[in-house]
């Protein structure tokens, strides 16, 4: 569960455990604390040692499916004690976009979960469900979205109403692995409109990420997440640190090809990574990456997060993915753990 820096950035002086070095820390949900509405495994106990400790957390998330209400209800259910305040969602966040883009009244086809159509609602817009009323469109997840609400959309569009989406997710981590997420449904309605939506609210905008530490007039937050494409690049982009954890949708292999805005500035097994100590040089154990025949060689013992994190220097250093081999017994047990071998 080592807290290993695999980018440049980091805290400015060595000492203590990671999180000390942060005045908040900003979560990821899905993936990160829970899976659907299931805790992962010590997220509640690290977020009862953030708060023993009187560091504030806030919680980020793409998931335009529940309230602000309705998610702190979800961490406090599972474990996790949380106040509406302390959430910002996609959905709260594209409807405060549209209040401040539309005058009131203003008709929108909502699609999405009645989460989203609520924050409609709440910003003094009104939902429609003809298309040709509609001046807006708004794409949000939810379960419940049907090829006819997709075709009403198009619809609503090619008449000239704007088109935006909450988030552009591909996926949502489950118990039985990445599902569909919103920017799937993005992409099926872009490929048959032909075009892009006008805007696209959530992660990676750092939009969210920026609200969260303005509120909390935080200097120095941390964003800890477990996908590159929008946490760790929404981190980048809001030059704020990051916390890659490997319990949801990102892994080893995508994190050795990431490019250079999707490098998080740690990576760890889970969120007991937050409670190891910082390092500001790469702490890779007793791991060693070798060029061998165009391939890289691991060798050594330790912990896998670590063998992963030599394996990144090694990478990004060189800006290519080769193969990743094993030169004994250790090495394959990690290449193993990390889905390499």
């Amino acid at each position: 569960m080592s807290a290993a820096s695999v980018a440049a950035a980091g805290p400015e002086e060595d000492g203590g455990d990671l999180v000390g070095h942060y005045d908040l820390v900003i979560f990821d949900l899905d993936g990160v604390l829970y899976l659907v509405d299931q805790v992962i495994p010590g997220a509640a106990e690290a977020c009862a040692r953030l708060r023993e400790r009187g560091i504030p957390s806030a919680y980020a998330t793409n998931n335009a499916s529940r309230l602000p209400g309705d998610v702190a209800a979800l961490l406090t259910r599972i474990g996790i004690p949380s106040e509406p305040r302390e959430v910002v969602t996609s959905a709260h966040a594209t409807a405060l976009l549209m209040a401040e883009q539309f005058p009131a009244g203003t008709p929108v086809l909502v699609l999405g979960a009645p989460a989203l159509r609520e924050e409609v609602v709440a910003a003094g817009l009104t939902p429609v469900t003809e298309a040709e009323q509609a001046r807006v469109v708004v794409q949000g997840y939810g379960p419940e979205v049907r090829m006819r609400d997709l075709g009403d959309a198009a619809v609503a569009i090619r008449g000239g109403a704007a088109w935006i989406a909450t988030n552009a997710d591909k996926t949502l981590p489950s118990p039985r692995g990445p599902l569909p997420g919103n920017g799937s449904l993005v992409v099926a309605l872009a490929t048959a409109l032909g075009r892009q939506p006008d805007t696209i609210v959530g992660k990676p905008d750092p939009a969210l990420f920026l609200e969260a530490a303005r509120e909390r007039g935080a200097q120095r937050p941390i964003v800890v997440g477990d996908r590159l494409d929008t946490d760790i690049e929404g981190a980048y982009r809001a030059g704020m640190d990051s916390l890659l954890v490997l319990t949801g949708v990102s892994d080893a292999a995508e994190l050795l090809a990431a490019p250079v805005e999707r490098r998080p500035t740690f990576v760890a097994e889970d969120l007991g990574g937050l409670f190891e100590a910082a390092q500001a040089v790469p702490r890779q154990g007793q791991w060693q990456v070798t060029d061998r025949d165009g391939r890289w060689e691991l060798a050594g013992d330790g912990r896998p997060v670590d063998a992963l994190t030599a394996l990144c220097q090694v990478a990004w250093a060189a800006g290519e993915v080769r193969p990743v081999v094993a030169a004994d017994e250790a090495a394959q047990a990690a290449l193993k753990w990390l889905k390499l071998a």
